[in-house]
């Protein structure tokens, strides 16, 4: 049976998006997949809790997709943490509303993969730097992936970006098709390091 995979889309600019666009185009049209984009939907910030409760509930694999904010995501995704995980529904006492669904983080950054280490300019890798996502995810119940993790946005070539949404596009097939080994993805630091290797395709 395939799962349903959600991806919750956060970009406050996407037509200046070079990365995050066509990876959106690319998921978009895949069967079983459910592209919320949160700044589309509520361009007054006003979030429909229940309508996004009612998403997740129905979908089994949760993608966070955006660009990679100040080490951590865009305002609105960060929002909808603070409003949809409600405690006695994602989490604490009878909170159970997630458990064993899947998340993954999807993100782009204008920094290079060395600049992503203890001795790189931002002194962390984008693992560590999304441990509040991990650890939400966990609180929830959930299997969290490594990320799908696109560097140097700013320098990257046309036909490269490319290649960037084809992967992203194979990894979510894979996911919805339940062809991805979660053991086998434990040490990696971003899923997106050979995507058809990790489908065994």
């Amino acid at each position: 049976m395939k799962a349903n995979v959600l991806v919750l889309f956060a970009h406050p600019a996407i037509r200046k998006s070079r990365v995050n666009r066509l990876m959106l185009d690319a998921v978009r049209p895949v069967d079983g997949v459910t592209v919320n984009d949160l700044y589309e939907a509520y361009p007054d910030l006003d979030i429909d809790v229940a309508r996004e409760q009612e998403l997740l509930a129905g979908h089994d694999v949760v993608v966070f997709q955006h660009p990679f904010y100040w080490y951590s995501t865009p305002a609105m995704l960060k929002e909808w943490q603070d409003l949809v995980l409600e405690h006695g529904w994602a989490y604490g006492h009878e909170g159970d509303a997630l458990r064993g669904k899947t998340l993954l983080s999807a993100i782009s950054t204008g920094g290079s993969e060395e600049a992503y280490c203890a001795q790189g300019n931002n002194r962390f890798t984008i693992r560590q730097l999304l441990a509040p996502i991990e650890q939400t995810a966990r609180l929830c119940g959930m299997v969290y992936l490594p990320p799908f993790v696109v560097h140097g946005t700013h320098s990257v070539s046309e036909q490269e970006i490319e290649g960037h949404a084809n992967d992203y596009r194979l990894l979510v097939e894979g996911l919805r098709d339940d062809r991805v080994e979660v053991a086998k993805t434990a040490k990696l630091s971003r899923l997106n390091v050979d995507v058809a290797g990790l489908l065994g395709s």
